[in-house]
């Protein structure tokens, strides 16, 4: 979900938190620390990459963005969720 928000635009680290909880209607929230510690394993595994925002009031934001190695897991990946979303559907 991370990586599909990231499709979109560039996001910081709230903001993917809160979009994660709104898109799933309130079915699902993630906490601050698990997304973190998400963010940080598709860092290191070179999926994204972060950079700080220049805010003009407030602090700053690090903000996250998509790398073209992540964009290509995400298609796999997601590929491989609507294959086995339709395995699924027809057992169920």
């Amino acid at each position: 979900m991370i990586l599909k928000l990231l499709l979109e635009r560039d996001r910081y680290g709230y903001e993917i938190v809160k979009l994660i909880n709104q898109n799933s209607g309130g079915e699902y929230e993630l906490k601050e620390a698990t997304m973190y510690s998400s963010v940080k394993r598709l860092e290191t595994d070179g999926d994204i990459e972060w950079y700080w925002g220049d805010e003009s009031q407030g602090g700053r934001r690090k903000y996250f963005r998509i790398t073209e190695k992540g964009k290509s897991v995400y298609a796999r990946n997601k590929s491989n969720w609507e294959y086995a979303k339709r395995v699924l559907d027809n057992l169920l």
